[in-house]
């Protein structure tokens, strides 16, 4: 889920960037410090957007640079567990593939992918479904679902899995093909449901008709 996390620091504004703008060597600084940082609590810090900085700074002997207190916003991305997400395949594995999400990859195994017996094919980058035939490669789009997420201090730590293996999940064309398949579905069920009242309806008339006909008699 991406949000915009309002955030408080000091920051070091270095001799080199005493030209500029004390907001502008302010932005600059942190972003230094804080873009592409995984923080257990925040998430993937993207970028920042805006900040205020105090302007009355401090020095510290023997440093030529100044320290100033400094209010930030930063656009950030917190993957929850149980969130439906969109991606697109960047790279295929041994064992399933990577989906980009937001601003990382997500590990989508083949055991995650679909009840069917997967092979995966690295050298052509696909992954081909022995049953019904359907098919995964990079850059297929598709739809899922968020299992698990572990995060880190260090980008290294940073991992999500994800599944498929829900209704209305999987490669976007996948969707398609089942959301027109239980649209049909659901036509016949009106349908038989519509002969069955109708017959029903028929089957009663007969029975009062019956009755009309046994009360003359």
């Amino acid at each position: 889920m991406f949000s915009i996390t309002s955030l408080r620091d000091v920051v070091r504004i270095p001799p080199n960037l005493f030209g500029q703008s004390l907001k502008k060597a302010a932005i600059t600084t942190l972003k230094e410090k804080y873009e592409s940082m995984i923080d257990a609590e925040l998430g993937y810090i993207i970028m920042i957007m805006d900040a205020k900085v105090s302007e009355m700074g401090r020095m510290l002997t023997g440093d030529g640079g100044t320290f100033h207190k400094v209010e930030f916003d930063a656009l950030t991305y917190y993957p929850k567990i149980q969130e439906i997400v969109r991606g697109e395949i960047v790279d295929i594995t041994d064992f399933g593939a990577f989906v980009r999400i937001g601003p990382t990859d997500a590990l989508l195994h083949l055991s995650q992918i679909m009840d069917d017996y997967l092979k995966s094919d690295v050298k052509s980058g696909m992954i081909l479904a022995n049953q019904s035939g359907r098919t995964m490669r990079v850059g297929t789009t598709l739809r899922a679902r968020i299992t698990a997420v572990s995060l880190g201090k260090a980008s290294s730590m940073g991992k999500i899995g994800i599944t498929c293996r829900q209704p209305f999940l999987g490669a976007d064309e996948w969707i398609v093909e089942d959301a027109k398949k239980a649209k049909e579905e659901g036509k016949d069920a009106k349908k038989t449901e519509a002969k069955t009242q109708e017959k029903s309806e028929k089957g009663k008339a007969k029975t009062e008709k019956a009755k009309i006909v046994q009360v003359k008699g």
